[in-house]
């Protein structure tokens, strides 16, 4: 072999071998993208955000045991998808095990500079192991995790696109009622008020520049028009991820219809979640262009879902894969597109202007 093919098959190795340690496609002050990535936790929640100055955000964490199975799935996209090798920020939306029951194993293994709460109560009438569980998680926080009221920001880097995550709701609090008047009030149809913590939720509404993302927890349905009624102080957003799994005891029309989302994501399980009233109210939102589900209701007839390319995992628990849904926003904040796992199809959408 002449030197000069030894030179090309060495440059190709090393090719190679840098991008094995270096993920393709991560967003980082290089190329200025917002990335998003919904993790599948079998009907639980845990969102990373990869921010264009290269910060770090898990909102949730998903269920414990199960063979490390959430932990680890997280880890993995973390860690081998994103790239990173911490966590700058950790926040839980409210305190149901499915939301943050991995949070203090994963300070076992990555640093977590930050965490962020609606503060931790001494005691879960809903959950009698919540101080044991919780417990853990003051371990894991050093008892210093920072209680996220409404209109606080969990300060994030912006670049020459401005990027905030605001809080819009908290311990059944929410936004001042202002803005343009909700012409979805009347849908409304009060449910028994929720006596648990769901209805404590934290909400959080990220912008980037122009791109407008809105995540509830589980927040459930009368706070969720408590906060757009009879006004719309949130206004209409581009992605959504559909509220408490797709469960009909959240996700009222008078809050769907009003930021009328183009894009949607729904964390459900193969069991849990993906209710038909919930996905008959998303088809009723006028400008919505794409519903993603992280599973396929296995309980449902495939008719009554969004299309098959539209979801990342269709097999029942045993033999799921844990695909995750990836959505990532252009470093103008003006375009934005999703996608099923590394290799699925991507699907591109404008912002709204």
């Amino acid at each position: 072999m002449n030197l000069l093919a030894r030179s090309l098959v060495f440059g190709l190795a090393f090719v190679a071998l840098s991008l094995g340690r270096i993920p393709a496609g991560m967003a980082d002050e290089k190329d200025g993208r917002l990335d998003i990535y919904f993790i599948d936790v079998e009907g639980g929640a845990a969102t990373l955000f990869i921010t264009p100055a290269g910060e770090s955000l898990l909102i949730d964490s998903g269920y414990p045991d199960n063979g490390g199975r959430d932990l680890n799935r997280i880890l993995k996209v973390l860690r081998d998808v994103a790239g990173r090798k911490h966590l700058d920020h950790a926040s839980v939306s409210h305190w149901h095990l499915d939301h943050y029951g991995n949070h203090a194993a994963l300070a076992s293994q990555i640093t977590i500079n930050n965490f962020w709460d609606r503060g931790v109560p001494e005691k879960l009438s809903e959950d009698p192991s919540f101080p044991e569980r919780a417990a853990k998680y003051r371990a894991a926080s050093q008892n210093k995790s920072k209680t996220l009221k409404v209109g606080d920001k969990i300060p994030l880097k912006s670049g020459t696109t401005p990027l905030e995550l605001k809080t819009v709701t908290a311990s059944g609090e929410v936004l001042p009622n202002s803005g343009e008047n909700n012409p979805f009030v009347g849908e409304n149809k009060p449910q028994p008020d929720d006596p648990t913590d769901n209805a404590q939720s934290v909400s959080l509404l990220l912008s980037f520049g122009k791109f407008r993302f809105l995540t509830c927890g589980d927040l459930t349905w009368n706070v969720e028009a408590k906060l757009v009624t009879p006004k719309n102080p949130i206004g209409k957003v581009d992605l959504f991820m559909v509220t408490h799994h797709g469960l009909n005891v959240s996700n009222n029309p008078t809050l769907v219809r009003a930021i009328d989302p183009r894009v949607t994501v729904m964390c459900n399980g193969p069991e849990k979640g993906g209710n038909p009233e919930t996905l008959q109210t998303l088809r009723q939102v006028k400008s919505l262009q794409a519903q993603f589900q992280l599973h396929r209701n296995v309980k449902l007839p495939d008719s009554e879902q969004t299309p098959a390319e539209f979801i990342a995992n269709s097999s029942d628990t045993p033999d799921c894969k844990g695909v995750y849904v990836k959505a990532t926003i252009a470093a103008d904040g003006k375009s934005y597109t999703v996608q099923i796992g590394p290799d699925g199809k991507v699907h591109k959408f404008e912002t709204r202007s």
